[in-house]
């Protein structure tokens, strides 16, 4: 048990050391290369942060898991959307610019609508996996033909774009094996001390693929760098989608197992509510009480599946 916890506890360090320069590296490439800390972290750091959602999505399609794939996806997408989006929100407000508003929230509306009527039919085949790669293609060309902004104020602590590629690459390291470890061994502390399979799988388990965006996310906004951290939960949120479970179903068929209307429901309406924040109210912002909303709205969820387990 002792191991358990110092190993969980590295695995806490590796994450929150991870993020920490994984952000001021993508800060960096931003301002060196001149395209937005949105889009930065759209691409980078949402991507980079939807390594464990690949490896699990993967791990789960080649092993005859197929319906894992799927599962882990709208569970992760969902907790991204409010839990983490939200606590960001909750320790400083995130600020929506114009692009966000008139492009990227109804693309990620119109995404995951697509994703969610692709799942009527009750699994997913190479002929979706195609499609879905097909869009995830045409997104990032958008992304970085419209990404291009003005070179923001040099920094206090200028830093070589060498060194902040070294900065991303080893944070994001940090994130996925930091992350692995904690999950890993915060299950085996959990069975130790006797708590239940039931909620070691829809705690620690649902919530470990998601730690880098977590994590990150918070750091983020704890650096006032609100667009980084939407761009990551958004980015991040797409890749599942497109990329994840696009390659997945290229790889197996993949059904919806246990999954049903209602958390597919929910799914969607987690980037509703996301999108009602960032459009109602008078400033273009998801303010602290619209993330604590965001917040308990999972809470919520999360009650919902104990409930009907």
């Amino acid at each position: 048990m002792i191991i358990d916890i110092l190993l969980l506890l590295l695995g806490l360090g590796l994450v929150v050391f991870g993020s920490d320069i994984l952000v001021d590296g993508s800060s960096a490439i931003a301002r060196k290369s001149g395209v937005s800390e949105f889009v930065i972290g759209l691409t980078i750091v949402g991507f980079g942060t939807s390594m464990p959602e690949l490896i699990v999505s993967l791990t789960g399609a080649i092993e005859g898991s197929a319906d894992i794939s799927i599962g882990n996806i709208v569970g992760s997408n969902t907790l991204n959307a409010l839990l983490v989006l939200g606590a960001a929100a909750a320790i400083t407000p995130i600020v929506i610019n114009r692009i966000n508003l008139t492009r990227d929230i109804p693309i990620f509306l119109g995404i995951t609508l697509f994703f969610v009527l692709l799942t009527t039919k009750g699994y997913l085949n190479w002929v979706d996996g195609l499609m879905l790669l097909a869009v995830f293609a045409a997104y990032l060309v958008m992304c970085f033909k419209s990404g291009k902004v003005d070179v923001e104020e040099a920094p206090k602590r200028d830093i070589s774009l060498f060194m902040a590629i070294v900065m991303v690459l080893g944070g994001l390291a940090g994130l996925v094996f930091g992350g692995r470890l904690f999950v890993d061994h915060s299950v085996n502390f959990a069975k130790e001390v006797g708590v239940s399979e039931k909620f070691i799988a829809i705690t620690l388990l649902a919530g470990g693929t998601s730690m880098p965006e977590l994590v990150t996310t918070i750091v983020a906004a704890a650096k006032k760098k609100g667009q980084l951290a939407l761009g990551t939960i958004i980015g991040s949120n797409v890749f599942n989608i497109l990329f994840v479970l696009g390659v997945a179903s290229l790889v197996t068929h993949l059904g919806v197992g246990t999954m049903t209307w209602v958390d597919f429901g929910f799914l969607f309406a987690s980037t509703v509510i996301l999108a009602l924040c960032a459009y109602i109210g008078k400033r273009e912002r998801i303010n602290r009480f619209e993330g604590i909303l965001m917040m308990a709205a999972y809470v919520g969820y999360i009650g919902w599946l104990i409930y009907t387990i």
